[in-house]
């Protein structure tokens, strides 16, 4: 599986947005362009996704932007991934030609049925919560810092 500029883009921005969640105000997309380093222009192109997943909400007006549309704790990485990729895992051609099929079948249920199947369940697990956390810890921080 490979992930995206555009998914990277995406986990980011939403992990930013999760840190400021309990400020309740709008993030805006030049706000999290100027903090990530991130072309505004593509990021909007990222949010259009996002919205049309509906990961995130608009709000229009001078103090308007984008919000998580549910807690972060119940967005997943899965999730956002799927948004921005569509399909996350391609079919698997034949390894072997037709007369060698049993190959093929014991390929798919030994190798690549278990490893689709554990990969989605650990992107599961992940959630933009639990991002926002570790890059709370990573940037000096225990705890998110939040501002009344």
């Amino acid at each position: 599986m490979r992930v995206s500029a555009k998914s990277r883009y995406a986990l980011a921005a939403l992990t930013t947005m999760a840190m400021q969640e309990d400020s309740g105000e709008c993030v805006t997309v030049i706000s999290i362009s100027e903090h990530l380093g991130i072309s505004k222009i593509y990021l909007e192109q990222v949010f259009s996704l996002l919205k049309r997943a509906k990961l995130v909400t608009s709000v229009k007006g001078a103090q308007g932007g984008y919000r998580l549309s549910r807690g972060a704790s119940s967005i997943t990485v899965l999730d956002v991934l799927r948004a921005m990729e569509g399909s996350l895992f391609e079919e698997t051609g034949p390894s072997s030609g037709a007369g060698a099929a049993y190959i093929d079948k014991a390929l798919q249920s030994e190798v690549y049925c278990p490893l689709d199947t554990a990969l989605k369940e650990a992107l599961q697990k992940i959630s933009v919560l639990s991002l926002a956390k570790a890059a709370g810890k990573e940037k000096g921080g225990d705890t998110l810092m939040f501002y009344i």
